[in-house]
């Protein structure tokens, strides 16, 4: 299933209305669609890399508004949902413990994960569970979307095919990569 789901997202790439399909793929995934929206925008990019910059923002503000959504379903839905299993097991403590854990380190969460291969509607759900601070989010999730995507726009835009078969088939070190950089500016500018 996951297969013919991944074959016809590539198809979605080579439509004429692959600028919406990117878009919607890239909202989607961020709060409950289970495939990244850089299947769409790896082909886009390569295909047509003098739109690779509009591609890269398109997928970046579509991400971070669907990660919206998961910060709400987080915040609405995980306290109705969790909140009474934790109850019945004593550990109410655990949530508080959690959400204070996460308001120290969220931002780092979010950069460090926003880049990598962990779907990042868990991050999403998350910080809105764990009621991180709306704003900072969305800039942490601005800043992270918008450098996975135009750091492979880039590589598209300035390598083309070649990179595109890369990316295929290292996904991980690519995202691995760039996790990498994120995490290393963060303690840079934390002890700066």
């Amino acid at each position: 299933m996951f297969r013919a789901l991944y074959a016809q997202i590539l198809a979605l790439a080579a439509s004429p209305r692959a600028p919406l399909w990117l878009a919607v793929v890239s909202f989607a995934e961020s709060s409950f669609f289970p495939i990244p929206p850089d299947v769409l925008l790896v082909p886009m990019a390569a295909s047509r890399p003098e739109r690779a910059w509009f591609f890269a923002a398109l997928c970046t503000a579509a991400s971070v508004l669907g990660g919206c959504l998961g910060y709400l379903i987080g915040a609405e839905f995980f306290d109705m949902l969790a909140r009474p299993v934790l109850h019945a097991y004593h550990a109410d403590a655990a949530l508080v413990n959690f959400r204070a854990w996460y308001a120290r380190w969220g931002v780092a969460v979010i950069l460090v994960k926003g880049l990598t291969p962990i779907p990042y509607k868990l991050v999403t759900i998350t910080s809105g569970a764990a009621h991180f601070n709306f704003g900072v989010f969305v800039v942490a999730s601005l800043v992270t979307r918008g450098a996975r995507f135009f750091l492979e726009a880039g590589l598209l835009r300035r390598f083309g095919v070649p990179m595109r078969a890369f990316v295929h088939r290292r996904p991980a070190v690519v995202a691995g990569a760039a996790a990498g950089t994120v995490a290393g500016l963060v303690v840079v500018l934390r002890f700066i």
